[in-house]
């Protein structure tokens, strides 16, 4: 019985959390490329510093009832590859408005999910930034920075502009952001920020 009244929470949270998605949705505005970068690459963010896998994001769509868009690993994979900056072309596609939110609740769902090892590292960021030190110093930061950039060259397209300082920001600054995705309403935080990035390169 328990189990079936927090399935029903669960299924009614979700359905708000659907609903502030598409009011907050200016379809006629938004640059759904830039959208793709931003959503994949807040998922390797998210991925490295946290250690998860295509496993538990299967997992997290599977939780929030979000099956039906993210059915299994290869619908992750062509839905992360619609991402331009991704080598290769087998797996683009287009990205849909509901596939772009059901991305949206997954990131949300885990960012939380992982909420503690998230404000360790911005803590640990902010520690460094007041001691005018360089966040390689600290093993949680260095293993994260590492591991982004690291798995940044793996998987996108070279580019002669995107060097290791410029990447080491790019990781910190969706450090920061996680943190604000982890919390309560972040699903409308990341939503009206890709959004607004839209327009914006990184």
């Amino acid at each position: 019985m328990l189990k079936v009244m927090h399935s029903a929470a669960n299924s009614t949270k979700l359905n708000s959390q659907w609903e502030d998605l598409n009011q907050l949705t200016a379809l006629n505005t938004v640059h759904w490329d830039n959208i793709k970068t931003q959503l994949d690459l807040v998922l390797l963010a998210l991925e490295t510093l946290t250690g998860i896998g295509s496993e538990a994001m299967l997992t997290a769509a599977n939780n929030l009832n979000l099956e039906s868009k993210i059915p299994d690993r290869v619908a992750l994979w062509r839905l992360r590859q619609s991402n331009p900056l991704r080598k290769g072309q087998g797996g683009r596609k287009k990205l849909d408005v509901e596939e772009a939110q059901a991305l949206v609740l997954i990131i949300c769902y885990l960012a939380n999910q992982h909420q503690e090892i998230i404000r360790r590292a911005v803590s640990l960021l902010e520690q460094v930034a007041v001691k005018n030190q360089e966040p390689h110093q600290t093993a949680l930061l260095g293993d994260y920075i590492d591991a982004f950039c690291n798995t940044y060259q793996e998987r996108m397209e070279e580019d002669e502009q995107i060097s290791t300082d410029l990447l080491t920001r790019l990781a910190l600054k969706l450090l920061v952001d996680l943190l604000f995705y982890s919390s309560s309403g972040g699903h409308r935080r990341l939503w009206l920020t890709l959004i607004d990035r839209s327009t914006k390169q990184f």
